[in-house]
Order: structure tokens, then sequence, then C-alpha cells
């Protein structure tokens, strides 16, 4: 944490003024030397901020980042800082606006300040935010709408994402309006409705156990006339988080998969990124990933980012909470089905197909060998010998599963 400026106090005498100088230059010498040179400064994100988006009960600011480059009714990603932080910070670091050029979607950054609480962070745990038509929530609902109206944006692609407090609060919003956000991820976030019999902290650290059926009827009791669909979620944690334990991403997972009829086991887990983030996934009758828990290793509390110019890399390290492992923007675009780069998104959306020979679907990483023959992943269908004369179409429906389509691949 930065040390504060020195103020010279009123009417303080020669002597004062030099010691408040000499400490200052002591600071910083000590400070250069404890952290090595100070690092150039970096540009900020360009955000625009919209005044007025409706009635705003939560007393919220609204920014919006709009690529150069946006396609006629884009999707919108709203994005929620966490505790200390605010909307330029989240943007700078997060890795989203990057991303937002690349895929072609309007970002909204909802904001909190001190005047709603010390420590900025967004009021999760309390009944007048948390609370469908109330607060907090409603205003993040208006800047969805505003943004939908006032840029043409489609409707019915409308995401929601956040960390920490934001986190928790995306888990308010999923809940509250299902009929709004059609997917969301929480980031070192919590279940909803955890304080209606506990405080914050116990939610955060050691976390409540609750059933999934009891988790879930708290959501559906937030919207009770609501009949579905439930928005899909995906649940990111640190392994390493003392703050919000990863307990939390459990009954998270507990609370949506049982509102999505699902049994707690994943359907398919894998590896993803550069330090081998384990990801669970839960998929829904027809095939899409309606749950989904990442699990970052060797992290603690925040977003993770990957610094770099690769296609899977986003992000600065250059705020707290900001800890360098893998561009979970990148991936939470992936789910959201966001991903120009990859036809068949994170949510089983267009199948992708590929023709090859097995040892080529093998080398591509869509087939695994074992004893001598090929298995397709995810689906695990035997396509025979491992070599280079038997040949398979394989479609990749959603990211990552692979079935044999050999009789024709929409």
């Amino acid at each position: 944490m930065p040390l504060p400026p020195l103020r010279k106090p009123p009417g303080a005498p020669p002597r004062a003024r030099f010691l408040a100088r000499l400490l200052a230059v002591v600071a910083l010498v000590l400070g250069t030397a404890l952290t090595g040179p100070v690092p150039a400064a970096r540009a900020s994100v360009a955000l625009t901020r919209v005044s007025d988006f409706g009635s705003n009960p939560g007393a919220l600011t609204m920014y919006v980042y709009r690529p150069a480059s946006l396609p006629a009714h884009p999707p919108v990603v709203v994005a929620l800082h966490g505790c200390t932080q605010n909307a330029q910070v989240y943007a700078d670091n997060s890795g989203l606006p990057r991303i937002a050029d690349r895929d072609g979607f309007l970002l909204v950054l909802a904001e909190t300040g001190t005047a709603n609480n010390a420590s900025q962070c967004f009021n999760w745990f309390q009944d007048t935010d948390n609370r469908r038509g109330r607060g907090e929530a409603l205003s993040v609902r208006q800047m969805a709408g505003q943004a939908v109206t006032a840029y043409g944006a489609d409707p019915q692609r409308v995401y929601v994402t956040g960390l920490s407090a934001g986190g928790a609060m995306t888990a308010v919003l999923l809940a509250t309006y299902p009929d709004v956000f059609s997917a969301g991820a929480v980031v070192a976030g919590l279940p909803y409705d955890c304080t209606r019999d506990d405080g914050p902290y116990t939610c955060m650290n050691p976390g409540v156990d609750l059933s999934p059926e009891q988790w879930a009827q708290r959501v559906r009791d937030a919207y009770p006339s609501y009949t579905g669909p439930w928005p899909r979620t995906a649940i990111w944690y640190g392994d390493q988080d003392t703050t919000v334990v990863p307990r939390n991403a459990t009954e998270l997972r507990d609370q949506w998969t049982a509102l999505h009829g699902l049994p707690p086991t994943p359907s398919r887990t894998t590896t993803i990124g550069p330090d081998a983030t384990q990801q669970d996934q839960y998929l829904a009758a027809d095939g899409t990933v309606a749950v989904e828990v990442d699990r970052v290793p060797g992290i603690g509390h925040g977003t993770p980012v990957d610094p770099g110019t690769g296609t899977d890399q986003c992000g600065s390290t250059g705020a707290p909470y900001f800890p360098a492992s893998i561009c979970a923007g990148y991936w939470i675009a992936r789910f959201f089905g966001l991903d120009t780069s990859d036809p068949g998104g994170g949510g089983g959306g267009g199948a992708s197909c590929h023709t090859a020979s097995n040892y080529a679907q093998v080398q591509a990483g869509r087939a695994t060998a074992s004893g001598g023959y090929t298995y397709a992943k995810g689906s695990q269908q035997n396509m025979g010998l491992y070599n280079t004369f038997v040949t398979h179409t394989l479609k990749e429906q959603p990211t990552g599963y692979y079935t044999i389509a050999d009789n024709g691949c929409p």
C-alpha cells in the first residue's frame, strides 16, 4: 500500500517543514530501494460515463467501454469491481476491454463508492440492495437496460461478471434478474442470500454449508413467479483464498447445479491455461455447459490475469487483487459464447467440425491414444487404430467435447 502524502500542518514552523521534507525524501528512497524502479505510467482505458440510466436507487455510477468496431446488436457484458477498487481500476487490469475489442461486445462497468460502503464494496449482503426491484441490484439492471436501448444491443445476450463483492453481487443479479442476464461468471464470490441466517464475514470465512436444494430455493425465492430458464453460471476461485474461502465455490456449485436439475458431479473435467487450472463442467441435456467451476491453483483472492499479447492472455498486475496466473476474462468470454475465434463457444453454440487422420486428431488435441487405439476427447468414443490411415470427422460441441460425425457435421 503506498504511503500517504505528507502534508504541512497550518502554521508549521520552518523546522517542522524541513523534517516533513526529509521524511518524504527518506520514504521515497526507501520505497524505491524496496520495490525497485517506479514503472512507467500505463495509459488508462478510456471509459465513458453515463449519467442518465434510470432512477438509480442504489446510487451507483455507470461507465461504458465501446470498442471502435462494434457489430450491430452486440452482446453486453456488465463488470463489477471488487472492494477498494473502482471501475477504472477494473477496466485497466482485468483485461476485459481488450477482449471486448477482439470479440465485439459492449462492456458496461458499474461502480460503487464510499458513500455506499466505506470499503467501496457492493452491498451484496443487504436486503435493501440484494432484492429484485431494490437498491444496487436494480441500478445494475437499469444499466443493462440502458445499454440495450442506447447502443442497440441484443437483449438476449446480456451477461454479468464480477470480483469478490462484485462476484457476490453477480450472484445477486443472476438470482434476482434471471430474465435479464442469460449467464454470469462469479469470481471469488458467494452463494446468493448467504446472509439470510449468517453475517457476511461468516459467509466469507469459514463459509456456510446448506444442501443444494436449500441453496436453490433461496434463488427461487428471489423471483417466485419466474419459471426459467435459469442463467448459466461459471464459478472462479483461487485455491489459496483465505478471504472468501474455497468452500463458497462448492456451495455456489450446489446452488446452481440444483437449479438446473443437475447432480453435483461434473460431466467432464479438464485443465486449462498455463497453470493447469482445473475446469469442471456440468452439462445440460442438450449438451450446453450449464455450470462451470474453475479452480485456479496457487493464488489467493482476486481476478487472475495473464499479461501478454497471446490470444488467451490478458490483463495487468498493476493493482492489488489481480494475481498473475490465467486470463480469466478470456475463458469467461468463451463460457459466455462470445469468443469469435472459437465457433463452438463455451456454451455449446454452433458446432465446429474437424476431418483428419486419427494420428492428426491426437496431435491436434481432439483425441487421445491408448493401447494402440484412438478415443475422441469428451465422448471417449473409440475411433479405431492410432495411425495415419484411419480418418474420422469429429464434431466439437460444446468446446472441448468431441463426437464422431462421419455421416455429416452441421
